[in-house]
């Protein structure tokens, strides 16, 4: 008889996140079920719940790794601009976009699956220290602006935040319907300039 898949990899949790993420990919967060999900990882319905009261513990489980990795991968950005603050924060923005194409399954369970950063205090510590390294970086920059026309980080960080959420969910997943006829790193890049020179932090275009 076939060794189950789940115990094969010798931790069912994270089989079962695996497996979620499988299936948020393919039918979004609410197309599956618990019973599917077990299905996917090789075990019985009733070893999930060994592990997760419910679909929607199972994915935010997979949004807190996500947000793991998403924080890894923007400090990681933060720290490659340095010591200049303009390339840093460029960099963050560079590197949202990134993760949403590389781990879509973890983008979605973060972003789209209506699952709440405070539904635990480990979701709510990592999106946190996600957001904090935007916002460090948007402080970092913003020091360059005369202190009465400086606006604070949190909204800074937030608007660029909002600007790289909009390319992605429009441009960068494949939206039916919708196309655009510039890279969405172009949309991105240029976005940000357009705000920036707002701001008075990079010198107009000829």
């Amino acid at each position: 008889m076939p060794k189950k898949r789940g115990y094969h990899h010798g931790n069912l949790r994270q089989a079962l996140v695996e497996a979620a993420l499988k299936l948020i990919e393919e039918k979004g967060p609410t197309g599956f079920t618990l019973s599917e999900a077990a299905k996917e990882a090789g075990v019985t319905p009733a070893a999930v719940y060994r592990h997760f009261e419910g679909r929607d513990d199972l994915i935010a489980e997979a949004a807190r790794q996500g947000y793991e990795i998403f924080a890894d991968v923007m400090q990681f950005a933060y720290d490659k601009g340095q010591p200049s603050a303009l390339a840093a924060f460029e960099a963050t923005g560079r590197a949202y976009l990134a993760f949403a194409r590389k781990y879509p399954g973890h983008y979605i369970a973060m972003f789209e699956s209506g699952i709440s950063v405070n539904r635990t205090p480990e979701l709510a510590a990592v999106a946190t220290r996600a957001s904090g390294v935007l916002e460090r970086a948007a402080s970092d920059l913003s020091e360059h602006i005369p202190p009465e026309k400086r606006p604070p980080a949190s909204m800074f960080s937030a608007h660029i935040w909002a600007l790289s959420h909009g390319v992605v969910e429009l441009f960068a997943r494949n939206s039916p319907g919708r196309h655009s006829p510039f890279p969405p790193e172009d949309l991105l890049e240029s976005g940000i300039g357009v705000y920036l020179r707002g701001l008075g932090l990079i010198e107009a275009d000829d």
